[in-house]
């Protein structure tokens, strides 16, 4: 069975960027474009690692984050933040909250977030 790879983010652009180069790897790929859908699907998909935007519509990156590590149903599911906050209490904000790894847009290229997924889909 594939593995499951939920992509929270609002950018069109990106996100069918990330799920095409997902999708050609043989993940199953789902995406949400808000908090709120992205919450839900967290919750009934139950993904085996989810990319996670800070900035979005309705509730933000830490919200969805906050609260996924809250439930106890989706509190082991790693979350990993791609987002274009960088400042160093953006990050430790993050990393706090319970995020596996923190990624800066600016600094990675598609290729190296999805190089990032793969190998904590590798130790799961």
């Amino acid at each position: 069975m594939p593995k499951k790879i939920l992509i929270i983010e609002d950018d069109k652009f990106l996100r069918e960027l990330m799920v095409r180069k997902l999708s050609v790897l043989k993940y199953e790929v789902i995406s949400a474009v808000d908090g709120e859908e992205g919450l839900e699907k967290i919750k009934t998909e139950l993904p085996d690692v989810v990319l996670l935007d800070l900035i979005l519509p309705g509730i933000n990156g830490y919200e969805v984050l906050e609260m996924a590590k809250k439930d106890p149903a989706t509190a082991n599911i790693p979350i990993v933040i791609l987002s274009n906050l960088g400042q160093s209490e953006d990050i430790e904000k993050g990393l706090k909250l319970g995020a596996q790894d923190f990624l800066v847009k600016a600094h990675l290229t598609p290729q190296e977030v999805v190089n990032k997924l793969q190998a904590i889909l590798l130790k799961k």
